[in-house]
């Protein structure tokens, strides 16, 4: 038997439903591959397994499927490690081991289960790539290896070999390319599986900031750089991020984790390759410190960055949790999401509208703004009536507020009496009495069938009495 550690996983998921967030869409099955690292253990792909409800492996010319279930996962880095409930699924079988970053034009093989067969695949190729690529899973720049072998539907999931050991985990292939496929390189999944043997946050940690390159001479004599510096432009830093509060709009990013940093944003990773600067930070965990080395205005200081999950305002991953959506006088909100934005289908990011899509691409999240609130939905009644147009537009302010994020911005509804204003981004103005809005939630609920007016992450509503003893201390202390 070849490579006996390589295994079919079989997952059934069921994903929400971001149209109607208070359902899902009917269960799915997909199948992809995996391989055996240790006793009972199995890594694959996060994709593979992501919103899942149950998950079978199978191994090689074995009609058996054996239960797993899902004990680690990183959709950041598209890795996810099973368990397996039956001890005696991998007994007599030598894990794999997992090897260093392969050198290019090394020979590789991507073995496990294309769709269309019933038996282990093995594509031989070698490596022509490495680099910071964008993982579709999670839309991260991380390292990455290109190889010249194919990658199809089933692969996933599965081992890359090289010289005996695991050098990579297929993960996607580029779309308009033969024979060209990826994989999540070594040094990523060692430092996966060493976070989970440590218990450590599976989250990859991401710096938080935007940058532009430094090759303009005027640019580099303005900012006080000396002919042998170089480095990036920081400029723009992302609340609760890894450099919130130690980077600034406005500084050199000149070195980072002991790599220098060129003018075009390159470092020479592990003395070989020149990579995106950032490809050292998946050779962390969160709570690791990183030191990065700045200019700023003329002085050069060592920074230490406690590293942080990456943070943006418009989540990139919304993998195993349900949305989250509030429901007043009929109109929906959600808050803004890559998976919202998927409503628009496989093109979203041409047809989606414009607005959403600019606070996806350029939105800087900040302590006042942490997340985007859209109307994302109006169910149509006589409480709402002339509003329907307005869906998918995001709210700037409600009763004169900006919502920091989607629970402040239900805070803020639930304690309002009299009218509730909404001003979006369009300019429009939605206004609702709140008194007419509460009282025609039953029958809202009860028409399009909705379990409830809220996600169950969200705070409860509070009673009538609730209400009106915080108006009675608002008016006592005079605000």
């Amino acid at each position: 038997m070849t490579h006996p550690q390589v295994v079919r996983v079989y997952s059934t998921y069921q994903d929400p439903d971001y149209e109607c967030p208070w359902q899902s869409v009917a269960p799915r099955g997909s199948t992809g591959s995996g391989v055996i690292v240790g006793a009972q253990r199995i890594l694959t792909g996060a994709h593979v397994v992501a919103n899942s409800t149950f998950v079978q492996v199978q191994k090689q010319s074995d009609v058996k499927k054996v239960a797993a279930r899902v004990v680690a996962i990183s959709h950041d880095c598209d890795l996810a490690l099973l368990e397996i409930e039956d001890r005696a699924f991998t007994r007599g079988i030598k894990p794999a081991v997992v090897g260093d970053l392969p050198k290019l034009r090394d020979d590789v093989q991507v073995v496990g289960y294309p769709i269309g067969g019933e038996e282990v695949s093995i594509t031989e190729g070698v490596v022509s790539r490495i680099e910071v690529q964008r993982y579709e899973h999670s839309q991260r720049h991380l390292l990455a290896v290109t190889v010249d072998a194919a990658i199809n539907e089933g692969n996933s999931g599965g081992p890359v070999f090289g010289r005996g050991k695991i050098v990579g985990i297929a993960f996607q292939a580029l779309p308009d390319a033969e024979n060209v496929g990826e994989m999540v390189p070594a040094p990523i999944i060692r430092k996966f599986l060493d976070g989970v043997k440590k218990r450590k946050p599976a989250d990859v940690p991401g710096l938080g900031i935007s940058t532009q390159p430094l090759e303009n001479p005027a640019l580099r004599e303005h900012l006080g750089m000396k002919a042998r510096d170089s480095g990036v432009l920081v400029t723009a830093v992302q609340y609760g991020s890894s450099a919130w509060g130690k980077l600034e709009i406005g500084d050199v990013l000149m070195g980072l984790d002991g790599h220098a940093i060129a003018d075009n944003g390159t470092i020479r990773y592990r003395g070989r390759y020149r990579c995106q600067f950032d490809a050292v930070i998946g050779d962390h965990h969160c709570g690791d410190v990183v030191t990065a080395r700045v200019l700023r205005q003329g002085r050069r200081s060592d920074v230490q960055l406690e590293m942080q999950p990456m943070m943006w305002l418009v989540p990139r991953t919304e993998y195993d949790r349900r949305p989250t959506w509030f429901l007043f006088g009929g109109l929906v909100f959600q808050r803004l999401t890559v998976e919202f934005l998927r409503n628009w289908g496989d093109n979203w990011w041409d047809k989606a509208p414009k607005g959403l899509l600019h606070d996806y691409y350029y939105g800087l999240r900040r302590p006042e703004r942490r997340e985007v609130v859209v109307l994302a939905q109006v169910l149509a009644d006589a409480v709402n009536v002339g509003y329907e147009v307005f869906q998918n537009d995001s709210v700037v302010s409600v009763n004169g507020r900006q919502p920091v994020d989607m629970r402040d911005f239900v805070r803020i509804v639930d304690g309002a009496d009299g009218e509730v204003v909404l001003k979006l981004n369009s300019g429009a103005t939605v206004l609702l009495d709140a008194a007419n809005a509460r009282a025609a939630e039953e029958r809202i609920l009860a028409l399009y069938h909705l379990p409830g007016d809220r996600s169950a992450d969200l705070p409860k509503r509070p009673t009538a009495r609730v209400r009106a003893n915080k108006r009675s201390a608002k008016a006592r202390s005079g605000s």
